[in-house]
C-alpha cells in the first residue's frame, strides 16, 4: 500500500502544469482560449425569432428542448479549442481516418474540420491526448458549450439576433450531401467576444452529455443526464438552416453515429463534479404496461362476421408544436404486443422534410376500448426520424425499426436502426446501427415477417422502387437483398412456393398497380401488371398472409381517391355489381393469382362525415370509405385483423373480409356486422 502511495504521488508530480495564460497552444497544434467562469441563462428564454414567420412561425419561441431557460453557474475556469479538431490532428491519432477525406463531398484539407467520426471516436481521442500530454482533455458540457459560445450575450447569435452573409454556408434545408461541397476550413469567419471561432455552423459538435429534459432551477456546472439514447451535438453545420444554428439549439444522434456535418472540439480542464440528472420520465406509451398474457381465446366468434370502427388512435392537442405536432400525422406502423395491447407508432411533424419530425406512440390496452393519448416514442434531437416499421416475432420480442437523418430531408439521407422489447415497449434496448450509412435504401416499409428459411424480411423504399433487407441471424446483421421492387412503400409477402410477391405504388404497367416476384429472395425481380387500381401519393396499401391462409391485400380505389378514376366495382349481397370509392379489402385463395373477394373498409351504415388525415374528413357509407392515408395492418392472436390509416383503428374478422357487401335499398344501406369489441 505504501508502494502505490509513492507511485501515485510521484505520478501526480511529473503530470504536466496547466496552463495559465489567456491562450495556449498544446503539442499537436490545437489552439485553446481560456474560458473564466460565471454565470449565464441557459435554454430559450429570449425575444422571438425575427425573421420565422409563416409556416415557420410556431419556431419564434425556440425548440420545446430549450425550455425552460433556467440560471447556470460555471465555477471554474477551463480552455475551450478556438477551432474545431482538424483533419490534420485527429489524423496524429487515427492515421487511417485519412481514407475518408472527400467522402461524399466533404472536408478534404488539412485545415478542414474533421468529420466521420463517432462520439466515440471522439473521446478515444481525448483519452489518447490526455496521455500523450497528461493534462485532462475531454468534451465540454453541453453547458460549458454553450456558456462559451454566448461569450456573455443573450441574443440567438453571438452577432446578435440574426447571423450575417459569412456565417450562412448553404444555409437551408440542404440535400445530404448537398448538391455542392461547401468547405469547412476552420477560422474563416470571425470569432465571438472570447476569441472562439465556428460556433455558429461549420459543423456539429460533440459534447460529452446524454440528451434530455432540462430542469428548472438554477444549476452549478451541470452534467446532463445519467443516461439517454442520445449524446448532444452542439452549433449547428454547413448545409443547415440558420434557426439550427443558434447558441442556445440542441442537437444530437446515437453515439455511434458518424457523418459528413459532425464533428468536435476539446476542452482542456478537469470535468466537473456535479452528479448528472437521472434518465428522463418514461412517455405514457411506456407506462404502466401490463406484463401478463391474456386468454386470446376471448374474442369475436371467428365463424360470425366482425366488424368495429372506425375508431381514432391519433390524439394530440391543437396547437402542439414539440414534442408532438398537431399539424401532421402520418406513416404507421403497428403490432399486437405479448401482452395483447395494440402498439401504433407513426411521425408526426410540420412539414416531411424538417428536421423536427419524431415518432410518436399510442397504445390501446388490452380490454380497453379507446386509445391512450399520444406520446413521444423516439425522437432524435433534431433529426428527420423518417419511416417507422415494427414487427413481433410472435413470441416475446417486438423489433422496431426506423431511419435517422444526418440532416433535413430523407432521400438518400438515412441510417438504418433497430431497437427490440421484450416486455411489449414498456423498455426498449439501445438502438443498433444496423445500416450505418446515411444513404438510399434505408426508409423501411411496414411490411416485416419471417420467411419460411427463418430470415427476417424487412422491406424499404429503395428511391426508385424499393427492396428487402434480409437477417438470416435473428437480427444480429442486415443485408441488402440488392434488386428492385416496381414501386415504392411496397406490401410483400412470401407464397407458399417460396417465391416473394410484391405490390407497390408506382412504376404502374398499363394504368395498374405493378406486381413483382422473386425466385432468388429479392436479389432479382420479375415485373407484371396486378389487377388493382394504381395509387398515388398520400395513400399505401399493405399486403399480408393471414393465419388461416388466403392473402389479404388492402388499397384505395375510385373517384373519390384519384380524380379521373373510375370507381371500383363489387358484386353486393344482391348478386349485382355496384361502384365503391375508398379504402378496400381483396382476399385471394390461390396465392395472388386471383382475388375474388372484394369489399369496402367501412360500417355500411348510412352516410356519415368522418375525420380523416390532418383534420380531413371523408363520407363513409356502404359505397365510399376512407379516401387517403398511410395503411398499417397486424392480426391478432384471437384472428382479428387490426388495420390503422395515418388518423383511425378498424378491426375486423375473416369471415366479415369473406361475407358479401350489403345491397342497396332505397339509397340507403344498414349495417350487417357486429359492432362490440375484439380487444
Amino acid at each position: 500500500m505504501q508502494l502505490l502511495r509513492i507511485l501515485l504521488c510521484s505520478l501526480f508530480l511529473l503530470a504536466a502544469p496547466m496552463p495559465k495564460r489567456a491562450e495556449h497552444t498544446n503539442t499537436i497544434g490545437i489552439r485553446f482560449a481560456r474560458v473564466e467562469r460565471g454565470s449565464f441563462v441557459m435554454g430559450f428564454g429570449g425575444e422571438p425569432l425575427p425573421t420565422e414567420t409563416g409556416r415557420n412561425a410556431w419556431r419564434a419561441g425556440g425548440d420545446f428542448d430549450e425550455r425552460p431557460a433556467h440560471k447556470v453557474r460555471i465555477s471554474r475556469a477551463f480552455y475551450m479549442g478556438a477551432f474545431e479538431v482538424t483533419n490534420a490532428q485527429y489524423e496524429q491519432f487515427d492515421p487511417g481516418h485519412r481514407a475518408l477525406r472527400g467522402k461524399l463531398g466533404f472536408s478534404k484539407d488539412d485545415n478542414e474540420a474533421v468529420v466521420f467520426v463517432s462520439w466515440h471516436d471522439a473521446i478515444r481521442f481525448c483519452h489518447w491526448l490526455s496521455k500523450k500530454e497528461d493534462l485532462p482533455y475531454r468534451l465540454p458540457t453541453e453547458a460549458e458549450w454553450e456558456y462559451a459560445a454566448r461569450a456573455g450575450t443573450t441574443s440567438h447569435y453571438f452577432t446578435g439576433d440574426t447571423l450575417p452573409a459569412p456565417f450562412l454556408k448553404n444555409a437551408t434545408q440542404s440535400r445530404y450531401p448537398p448538391p455542392e461541397p461547401v468547405p469547412t476550413l476552420v477560422g474563416r469567419t470571425p470569432p465571438n467576444p472570447w476569441k472562439l471561432y465556428d460556433m455558429h455552423g461549420n459543423v456539429e459538435e460533440w459534447v460529452n452529455d446524454w440528451y434530455g429534459p432540462y430542469e428548472a432551477g438554477e444549476q452549478v456546472d451541470p452534467a446532463g443526464r445519467a443516461s439517454g439514447d442520445f449524446r448532444v451535438t452542439r452549433g449547428g453545420s454547413h448545409s443547415t438552416e440558420a434557426y439550427y444554428l443558434r447558441s442556445g439549439n440542441r442537437m444530437g444522434t446515437l453515439p455511434d453515429d458518424k457523418h459528413g456535418l459532425i464533428g468536435f472540439r476539446v476542452v482542456l480542464g478537469p470535468a466537473p463534479r456535479s452528479k448528472a440528472l437521472p434518465a428522463a420520465a418514461r412517455p405514457l406509451n411506456q407506462t404502466g404496461v401490463n406484463q401478463s398474457v391474456p386468454d386470446f381465446t376471448h374474442g369475436p366468434d371467428p365463424s360470425m362476421p366482425y366488424f368495429h370502427g372506425p375508431r381514432k388512435y391519433v390524439k394530440i392537442p391543437p396547437g402542439s408544436y414539440g414534442p408532438m405536432f398537431s399539424t401532421h400525422n402520418h406513416d404507421p406502423a403497428l403490432i399486437e404486443c405479448p401482452n395483447g395491447d395494440l402498439l401504433a407508432i407513426w411521425y408526426s411533424c410540420v412539414t416531411e422534410p424538417g428536421r423536427e419530425l419524431a415518432l410518436l406512440a399510442s397504445r390501446l390496452r388490452y380490454g380497453k376500448e379507446e386509445w391512450d393519448e399520444a406520446s413521444p416514442f423516439w425522437d432524435t434531437p433534431d433529426r428527420n426520424d423518417h419511416a417507422p416499421a415494427m414487427w413481433y416475432d410472435g413470441k416475446k420480442t417486438i423489433y422496431h425499426f426506423g431511419g435517422l437523418s444526418a440532416a433535413a430531408t430523407y432521400r438518400a439521407n438515412l441510417a438504418l436502426i433497430m431497437r427490440t422489447s421484450t416486455d411489449s415497449g414498456a423498455t426498449w434496448s439501445a438502438a443498433k446501427l444496423i445500416g450505418p450509412e446515411h444513404a438510399e435504401r434505408h426508409m423501411p416499409v411496414q411490411s416485416v415477417f419471417r420467411a419460411a428459411d427463418g430470415s427476417i424480411v424487412l422491406t424499404s423504399d429503395a428511391n426508385p422502387g424499393s427492396t428487402v433487407i434480409l437477417s438470416r441471424d435473428n437480427g444480429s446483421t442486415w443485408e441488402d437483398a440488392g434488386g428492385r421492387i416496381a414501386g415504392i412503400h411496397a406490401g410483400v409477402v412470401q407464397l407458399k412456393d417460396g417465391r416473394l410477391m410484391a405490390l407497390g405504388r408506382g412504376d404502374d404497367i398499363n394504368g395498374f398497380m405493378p406486381k413483382s416476384i422473386s425466385t432468388d429472395m429479392g436479389r432479382t425481380w420479375t415485373y407484371s401488371a396486378s389487377p388493382f387500381q394504381a395509387i398515388r401519393s398520400r395513400q399505401r396499401a399493405v399486403l399480408m398472409r393471414l393465419r388461416e391462409g388466403p392473402l389479404l391485400f388492402i388499397s384505395f380505389c375510385g373517384a373519390q381517391t384519384q380524380p379521373g378514376k373510375q370507381d371500383m366495382m363489387i358484386t353486393d349481397a344482391s348478386g349485382k355489381q355496384r361502384p365503391v370509392s375508398g379504402i378496400y379489402a381483396a382476399l385471394s385463395f390461390d396465392e395472388g393469382e386471383t382475388w375474388p373477394t372484394r369489399r369496402l373498409i367501412s360500417d355500411d351504415g348510412p352516410g356519415r362525415e368522418v375525420e380523416t388525415t390532418d383534420a380531413g374528413a371523408f363520407t363513409m357509407s356502404a359505397s365510399s370509405a376512407e379516401p387517403w392515408g398511410y395503411m398499417a395492418i397486424c392480426q391478432s392472436k384471437n384472428g382479428v385483423v387490426h388495420l390503422i390509416t395515418s388518423k383511425n383503428h378498424y378491426s375486423f374478422n375473416l369471415a366479415w373480409l369473406k361475407q358479401a357487401p350489403p345491397a342497396l335499398r332505397g339509397g340507403f344501406e344498414s349495417g350487417v356486422g357486429s359492432h362490440r369489441s375484439g380487444r
